[in-house]
């Protein structure tokens, strides 16, 4: 984690920098089209301040699981690839469910982009049963794991 830590703290620490730059940038260009010189454009700067808060919690969760963890091989300076080496997880070969999952995020999607109140329930609502049939794919039916 202490790979990913790292990467979200420059990433965090650019936006800042880039915020900072971009607001002093638009504050020397001057547009007499709008009527008011030397303005900052306030929109883009704080987008990029969100943008360098979003990273930086995401910093901030790393930083605090690698603190907490054993380094892994990817960490360590004398890891070797084999240290990694192994199984996985396990990962559903012939599910259905992630693409019922993307198809109701869609639904939800194109609710709230056209604001149409009925539509969002459907898609929350189609959203919470593909991860329910998701979650206990293995715990019911022909494809439940263990003694049957």
């Amino acid at each position: 984690m202490k790979t990913e830590n790292k990467l979200f703290a420059i990433v965090a620490v650019t936006m800042f920098i880039f915020a900072a730059g971009y607001g002093y940038w638009t504050y020397l260009n001057e547009n007499p089209a709008y009527g008011v010189p030397n303005q900052v454009e306030w929109v883009g700067t704080v987008a990029l301040i969100f943008s360098g808060l979003l990273t930086g919690m995401v910093w901030l969760v790393f930083w605090v699981i690698s603190r907490r963890i054993d380094p892994r091989p990817e960490d360590r300076p004398d890891g070797e690839i084999s240290d990694v080496s192994g199984e996985v997880g396990f990962f559903s070969p012939g599910s259905y469910w992630p693409l019922g999952l993307a198809l109701a995020a869609v639904l939800t999607g194109v609710g709230l982009v056209f604001w149409m109140a009925w539509l969002i329930t459907v898609g929350v609502v189609a959203v919470l049963l593909a991860v329910g049939g998701l979650t206990y794919e293995y715990y019911t039916g022909t494809r439940k794991l263990g003694p049957q």
